[in-house]
């Protein structure tokens, strides 16, 4: 099963990845989407801690590495799938002062050659980050008429997490 495995890979300038929830620092993570997103502007910390718990695989990446001792992390992704036809990909953030070292580029080629994801039907969402999801293979939605979406209900998802906004 593909949450009990758990992968990391290490470049040269001594940053990790990896796919193990417990490394992840939820605190940053949280942070980041409530205070510095355009999508997550002030989600509660617990619904962040259960979209991570959710979703097939979280990608951290560190400042060293989590296995060796103190890491920081330094960016996140989360992505749902069923593994066979359909993938989204989605929370993707690389800290501002750690942006420009090619991260994301590495986090992307990673998240999108792994095996069971590779051939599905990968989704996102992004007001600014089209250049560099093009590369990976990513284009603007084909026949959008036929496509249909249920919108986002933040006082439903609340309720159902018992959070009193």
């Amino acid at each position: 099963m593909i949450k009990d495995e758990v992968t990391e890979w290490i470049n040269t300038d001594g940053f990790t990845i990896s796919t193990n929830k417990s490394f992840l620092d939820t605190e940053i993570i949280h942070n980041f989407l409530c205070i510095d997103s355009y999508w997550g502007m002030g989600i509660p910390k617990e619904l962040v801690e259960a979209s991570i718990e959710n979703s097939i695989l979280c990608y951290g990446i560190y400042e060293g590495n989590p296995n060796e001792g103190i890491a920081k992390q330094v960016g996140f992704a989360r992505v749902v799938s069923d593994l066979v036809r359909f993938s989204w990909i989605g929370d993707v953030f690389i800290l501002p002062e750690f942006r420009g070292r090619g991260l994301s580029k590495w986090l992307m080629s990673i998240i999108t050659e792994h095996p069971k994801l590779k051939g599905t039907s990968f989704q996102l969402a992004t007001n600014d980050a089209h250049t560099l999801y093009a590369q990976y293979g990513f284009k603007p939605l084909e026949q959008i008429e036929n496509r249909m979406n249920r919108p986002l209900n933040w006082e439903v998802v609340y309720k159902g997490y018992k959070i009193i906004k």
